[in-house]
C-alpha cells in the first residue's frame, strides 16, 4: 500500500499550523512553563504522534506505521541528546530563564530547516547512488564510537564561528530581550543573543548530520523521514523544562543512543551489501546472504535500548542521591513560574 497524496498534503498542512500556533503562543506569552504545563504539552505531542502512526496504519498498512514509529523514536532519542547540548549552551551564556522559551523555539525552527535540507539531499543521493548506504552506515558507526568515548571537553569549547564572532563583533554584556542588536549611548551593539543563536544553529547542523542518515536507515520515504523529525522536535521545548536538572543525571543515555546509532549503521551496511552495485565488491553483484533487518525488529531494538539506558540511569541517580542523604527529586532543580 502507498500513502494517499491527500493524506501527505493534509498532514503537512496540519503540522505547519500546529508549529505556527506554538510559535505564536511563545511570542504572545513568553514565560517559564510550570511542571504541570510542560507535562501536558509533552503528553499532547506524544499522543499526537501515536495517533498519526495509527492513521498511517489505517491508510497505508503496518509497514509504514512501523517505519514512522521507529523513525520517530530514533529522532526523539537523538533530540533528547540535543537537549544536553542546549542545557550547556544556556548555562554557558547565562540565558535568562524567561528568554529560554524563545531561544529554544528558534533552535527548533533552525533544526527543522536544516533537517528539511538534509532530507532532500539524502533522498536525492539514495535515489541515484545506492552505495551511499555504505557511507551512511560507516558514519553512524563512527558517531556511535565517538558517543561512547565521550565528548564533554569538546562540548565545553566554543565553535570556530562563535570564537570568530567574539573577536570581530561588538557585543554587550547584557541581554535586551531576544533582540540581536541594541543601542547604548547612541552606538549600536550586538547582544549575547547573537552568540547563543549561532551556537544553537551550529549544534543543530551537527545533529542533523547524524539524525538524517540514521532515519534513512529505517525508511527511504522522504515523507516519513520529515514527519518523524517534525514530531520528534515538537514538544522538545516543553521537554526541556519538564526534565530540567534530570537531564544531567541520565548518565547512561548516551550509551543507549550510541547503541541505536551503531545498530542502524550496521543495518545500513547490510542493506548496501544486499543492493550492492559497486564493481569492486562481489563483482558488482548483490550480496544475497546479507540480512535485511525488518522494521519491527528495528523498533524493538530502539525501544529496548532507550528503556534500558533510561532505567539504568535513574537507578544510578537514585543510589547516588541516597548516598548523599537525599531523594532524587530533592536534588533535581525544576523550573517554576516562581
Amino acid at each position: 500500500m502507498q500513502l494517499p497524496v491527500w493524506f501527505e498534503i493534509g498532514s503537512l498542512v496540519v503540522l505547519t499550523l500546529i508549529l505556527v500556533a506554538d510559535l505564536l503562543l511563545v511570542l504572545k506569552r513568553p514565560h517559564v512553563p510550570s511542571m504541570k504545563e510542560s507535562t501536558l504539552w509533552v503528553v499532547f505531542y506524544v499522543v499526537l504522534a501515536l495517533v498519526f502512526a495509527g492513521l498511517m496504519y489505517v491508510f497505508a498498512g503496518g509497514e509504514f506505521a512501523g517505519q514512522f514509529l521507529a523513525g520517530w523514536l530514533t529522532e526523539y532519542s537523538l533530540s533528547i541528546d540535543n537537549l544536553f547540548v542546549f542545557v550547556i549552551i544556556m548555562a554557558r551564556f547565562a540565558v535568562p530563564r524567561k528568554l529560554q522559551q524563545e531561544v529554544l523555539m528558534v533552535g527548533i525552527i533552525i533544526a527543522l530547516v536544516l533537517r528539511g535540507i538534509f532530507i532532500l539531499l539524502g533522498a536525492s543521493l539514495i535515489e541515484n547512488f545506492s552505495w551511499i548506504f555504505y557511507i551512511f552506515g560507516a558514519w553512524l558507526v563512527w558517531t556511535a564510537i565517538q558517543q561512547v568515548r565521550g565528548h564533554d571537553d569538546e562540548e565545553q569549547k566554543d565553535s570556530v564561528v562563535v570564537r570568530l564572532l567574539r573577536k570581530r563583533v561588538r557585543l554587550t554584556d547584557e541581554y535586551d530581550g531576544v533582540k540581536l542588536r541594541t543601542v547604548i549611548d547612541g552606538r549600536r551593539f550586538f547582544t549575547p543573543m547573537l552568540i547563543v543563536f549561532v551556537a544553537i544553529g551550529t549544534t543543530d547542523l551537527l545533529f542533523a548530520l547524524d539524525s538524517i542518515p540514521a532515519i534513512f536507515g529505517i525508511t527511504q520515504s522522504p515523507f516519513i523521514v520529515f514527519t518523524a523529525n517534525v514530531f520528534a522536535l515538537m514538544g522538545l521545548r516543553q521537554l526541556y523544562f519538564l526534565l530540567g536538572g534530570l537531564l544531567e543525571r541520565l548518565e547512561y543515555l548516551k550509551y543507549g543512543i550510541a547503541f541505536i546509532l551503531a545498530f542502524i549503521g550496521v543495518k545500513l551496511v547490510f542493506h548496501a551489501m544486499h543492493v550492492n552495485e559497486l564493481p569492486f565488491i562481489n563483482g558488482g553483484e548483490h550480496i544475497e546472504w546479507a540480512p535485511e533487518i525488518s522494521t519491527w525488529m528495528s523498533l524493538g531494538v530502539i525501544l529496548a535500548a532507550m528503556a534500558v539506558a533510561t532505567v539504568a540511569s535513574l537507578i544510578k541517580a537514585r543510589v547516588d542521591a541516597a548516598r548523599r542523604g537525599h531523594t532524587l527529586m530533592e536534588e533535581v532543580p525544576h523550573f517554576t513560574e516562581d
